[in-house]
């Protein structure tokens, strides 16, 4: 039984390895064409300029906005391959260093952005522990579930964002964030994690439906996992727990 345990571990194992290939491939080769499309698309939108009636302008637009969101899909889908392809660089990371700097980056973002310049947020972060993780994907992680908090949030006329931080009782790392935005139903929670899925419709709330399933993607490498709680438009909360395993050494003395 053993044997045939691990023999079927392998081919999951070499089936995972060549739908990660496969994926990886796809999406650097559409690159190409896709390039071509929106660079054909606005070079004839500028070569028809103001002959263009409004169905080809209404067309063309259609065209151009079709290829961001595509590039985006490429994007997200390159980086969630390479969660899955590279191999873990284990070192202390200071998580309350990644969720701040993550913030700065977020209220930048934001008022670098029209629509979001007028978006009030009440940032809450708890004191964070300092982690042997691997920094880049723990960065991917604070850079989605805050991202997801701003926006789902956006409606709201002053948003609130807690980051917060404690033990469990198996002495494991709890973190959570939690906001007061839209929510979400719990009869389809079971999806939220899952790539391409999403529980809001893409002109309500824009995404490619795939960083919570990069969220999920580094919690496991990791050791961890990751749920959520929330209501609908009662806001939500982000769990996340990463085992006491991964603490950070202690520094040693001068005098070893």
């Amino acid at each position: 039984l053993n044997r045939q345990l691990q023999g079927k571990v392998e081919q999951v194992s070499d089936v995972n390895r060549e739908l990660e290939a496969f994926s990886y491939s796809v999406s650097h080769d559409l690159r190409a064409p896709l390039r071509h499309v929106a660079g054909f698309s606005d070079k004839l939108r500028r070569h028809l300029g103001e002959a263009a009636d409004d169905k080809s302008a209404h067309s063309l637009k259609v065209i151009g906005d079709s290829a961001k969101r595509m590039s985006d899909l490429i994007d997200d889908l390159l980086v969630y391959s390479r969660l899955g392809r590279s191999a873990l660089r284990l070192q202390a990371v200071d998580m309350q260093s990644l969720a701040e700097e993550t913030r700065s980056m977020l209220d930048a973002n934001a008022r670098n952005d029209a629509d979001a310049a007028n978006h009030r947020i009440d940032w809450r972060i708890a004191p964070l522990p300092i982690l042997v993780a691997d920094e880049n994907m723990m960065r991917q992680v604070w850079q989605n579930l805050l991202g997801n908090a701003i926006k789902y949030s956006a409606r709201r006329a002053v948003a609130t964002i807690e980051v917060g931080y404690a033990l469990d009782a198996d002495g494991n790392h709890h973190f959570t964030v939690r906001d007061n935005g839209a929510g979400f139903d719990m009869d389809y929670a079971g999806k939220l994690f899952g790539v391409f899925q999403r529980l809001h419709k893409p002109s309500d709330y824009a995404g490619t439906g795939i960083g919570l399933a990069s969220v999920r993607r580094v919690l496991t490498r990791h050791g961890g996992q990751v749920w959520a709680e929330a209501a609908i438009d009662q806001g939500a909360t982000f769990h996340f727990v990463i085992p006491s395993a991964l603490d950070a050494p202690p520094p040693k003395s001068s005098l070893e």
